[in-house]
């Protein structure tokens, strides 16, 4: 293969790979039944008229299998901590006593849990059209490398099965990122 689809090819396969993590970080971020920190990476705080990361403004921690503690570097921010919790997505309501919000996390019934394994679902989707995208922009700047006459059509031929096979691994990736979190989330 050429040196140009070669780029493109590695170019290409960082871009899948930076898509993946993405879609596993948000994976992350879908409740299970245990307490993780990482629930709270989504919720941005209304902090001074600003829309900031809550991971910016506060410390969270899992203190036990059912509790986060959210201690905010700054005791004024606490209200608007608490507010954006509610608010979000995740079905929890915080408790603050004054220095520090407590998340109780519930054991999720099995309703709770099919609408979680939608959610994820629809998460990993969203990853694999993510990946989909980068394949098909490949695609078409192989196919002008070759009617520029910077590559062959064998040259074209060969970089789009390498392409072929790099979407399929990181769908894969992905695929297993969702089999393990779905796992996670119908364990009882």
């Amino acid at each position: 293969m050429s040196e140009l689809s070669d780029e493109i090819l590695v170019d290409a396969g960082e871009r899948m790979t930076k898509s993946v993590e993405a879609c596993r970080n948000e994976l992350a971020t879908v409740r299970t039944g245990r307490a993780s920190p990482h629930l709270l990476d989504r919720v941005n705080v209304d902090y001074y008229g600003t829309s900031t990361p809550l991971r910016q403004l506060a410390n969270a921690a899992a203190t036990d299998a059912r509790l986060i503690t959210v201690t905010p570097y700054d005791k004024s921010a606490i209200g608007a901590i608490e507010k954006a919790i509610m608010e979000s997505d995740l079905g929890l309501t915080p408790s603050n006593d004054g220095n520090v919000v407590r998340l109780r996390i519930p054991e999720l019934n099995e309703e709770r849990r099919r609408e979680m394994v939608k959610v994820v679902h629809g998460v990993a989707e969203t990853g694999k059209v993510s990946v989909r995208n980068i394949r098909r922009d490949v695609m078409g700047d192989l196919r002008e490398l070759k009617s520029d006459g910077e590559i062959g059509a064998d040259d074209e031929h060969r970089a789009e099965q390498d392409l072929q096979k790099r979407t399929d691994g990181a769908i894969a990736d992905i695929d297993s990122a969702l089999a393990s979190k779905e796992a996670e989330i119908l364990e009882v």
